[in-house]
């Protein structure tokens, strides 16, 4: 397993400059303007909390129930997988939560507290290992693991092709007649490598758009 420094994270300075040598629709796109990088604030659990309740949301309504949450399970302290398996199914949907979104926020706590997901493992871990950990709790399909990869671990080379934001700039920077399928963006997102998280920034900046909630995982069923 590699060590938690050897981990590559997201230097947005170094990318800008390689994206913009690299592909002439994102220098463009840096010329009009430039993301900030992501922030790392909070806990891999809360991020995973938060992942969960915002699928299929929009960012307000997402950040409204988050905010009732934390009153309910957790006021005045962090939300911890503890702070969860103390409160009932129907506590967790007075906050707001779908019954589904319930279960799958209760499994997440589970699965964190019986180490089944060990969250502490996961910054030295591969981004496809990540992914794979993450996607065996039910709730957290790859779209939510990618999110994860990229704002809470900051890694520098993830490329979201389920994202539908990420698929609408695509089409319209690069005057595409449609959505690119997952195979056309891996090939435009070619030589963007290893710097695929910076021009996912880009691009949704572009549109001033946060990753596009209802392209994850709720839709698919995961």
């Amino acid at each position: 397993m590699a060590s938690l420094d050897a981990s590559p994270v997201l230097d947005l300075d170094a990318a800008f400059v390689h994206l913009a040598a690299a592909d002439p629709v994102l220098a463009a796109l840096l010329e009009r303007s430039r993301p900030a990088a992501p922030r790392r604030e909070n806990a891999l659990f809360h991020d995973l909390v938060s992942a969960i309740v915002s699928q299929q949301l929009s960012g307000k309504a997402a950040e409204t129930i988050m905010r009732r949450l934390h009153e309910a399970v957790a006021p005045g302290a962090e939300i911890t997988p503890e702070a969860v398996l103390r409160s009932d199914h129907e506590t967790l949907r007075a906050a707001g939560l779908s019954n589904a979104k319930a279960r799958y926020v209760r499994g997440l706590a589970e699965a964190v507290t019986e180490g089944t997901l060990d969250l502490e493992a996961l910054p030295a871990l591969a981004d496809d290992e990540v992914i794979a950990q993450l996607t065996r709790v039910k709730g957290i399909g790859r779209w939510t693991a990618e999110m994860i990869l990229l704002f809470s671990l900051a890694r520098p080379d993830v490329l979201s092709t389920g994202d539908l934001g990420i698929r609408t700039a695509v089409m319209r920077h690069y005057g595409l007649p449609g959505l690119p399928a997952p195979a056309e963006l891996e090939a435009i997102a070619e030589p963007w490598r290893p710097h695929r998280s910076a021009a996912l920034l880009l691009l949704w900046h572009s549109l001033d758009n946060r990753p596009a909630i209802d392209a994850g995982d709720a839709a698919s069923g995961s």
